[in-house]
C-alpha cells in the first residue's frame, strides 16, 4: 500500500475524531476556544494510534474487512472486474 493510502486514512480518521471530540466538548458546555484545541490534540492522537496500528497489522497480513485496507478489497467494493 502506498504512502498516499496511509495519508488518506490518517486524514480521514483525524477529521472524524476531531469532529466528534469537538461536538462532545461543546455539548459538555465548554467554549469553542477550549473545544477546538482539545479536538485537535486528541483527534491527532487518535489518528496516529489508529493509523500506526493498522499499518503494522497490514504488514503482518491482518487485514480489516470494514476498512477495506487491501487493494483487492477496495477493487471488489467498487464493483470493478
Amino acid at each position: 500500500m502506498s504512502i498516499g493510502f496511509w495519508v488518506k486514512r490518517f486524514l480521514t480518521v483525524l477529521v472524524g475524531a476531531a469532529t466528534i471530540i469537538f461536538i462532545a466538548q461543546l455539548l459538555k458546555g465548554h467554549s469553542v476556544a477550549y473545544s477546538a484545541p482539545q479536538a485537535a490534540i486528541w483527534g491527532t492522537a487518535a489518528a496516529i494510534i489508529f493509523t500506526v496500528t493498522r499499518f503494522f497489522r497490514a504488514r503482518r497480513g491482518q487485514h480489516c474487512a470494514i476498512c477495506k485496507d487491501t487493494p483487492q478489497m477496495a477493487h471488489d467494493d467498487r464493483g470493478e472486474v
